[in-house]
């Protein structure tokens, strides 16, 4: 199915975006249409595939998670890639993971309590089969997190 987004549904899915618990009859009221509206534009967008679901944002250093680090990892043959990304699923610090062109096979994100809480993460990693070597790279502040950002840049 290829659904074309309209302004209603980028509008729409600002409000989710931002707070995916808000209420379609609290959507409607804000922007001024039925909440039969709302119910049925995120259906079609659902059916669509462009919604698939819906996820909450988590502010890690609440819960003492204030290290984060992007590790690049590169593999003894890029034919395991799937074997070494099941088995960083298993890593519940590795909270991003994306197989990449370029310098490395797998470029994936991870949230540590401290440096310590980090190398035990990233050693756990150096030991999965087929990993050849990493490098890290720590983060030293988020700038852009912005879920939002490409909705208004779609085109109609």
């Amino acid at each position: 199915m290829n659904y074309q987004l309209d302004d209603i549904d980028k509008k729409i899915l600002d409000f989710l975006v931002e707070n995916t618990r808000m209420p379609f009859t609290e959507i409607a009221k804000q922007m001024d249409v039925s909440a039969g509206t709302i119910h049925v534009r995120v259906k079609k967008m659902e059916d669509a595939g462009i919604i698939l679901g819906s996820s909450l944002s988590i502010d890690y250093s609440k819960l003492d998670y204030n290290f984060t680090a992007f590790i690049g990892i590169l593999l003894t043959k890029s034919n395991h890639t799937q074997e070494v990304l099941k088995q960083l699923a298993l890593i519940p610090n590795v909270v991003e993971a994306s197989v990449t062109s370029g310098k490395y096979n797998i470029f994936c994100k991870m949230k540590a309590k401290n440096t310590e809480d980090a190398k035990k993460i990233i050693y756990q990693i150096d030991d999965i089969q087929d990993v050849m070597r990493t490098e890290s790279m720590i983060s030293m502040e988020e700038f852009i997190s912005d879920k939002n950002r490409l909705i208004n840049a779609v085109s109609i």
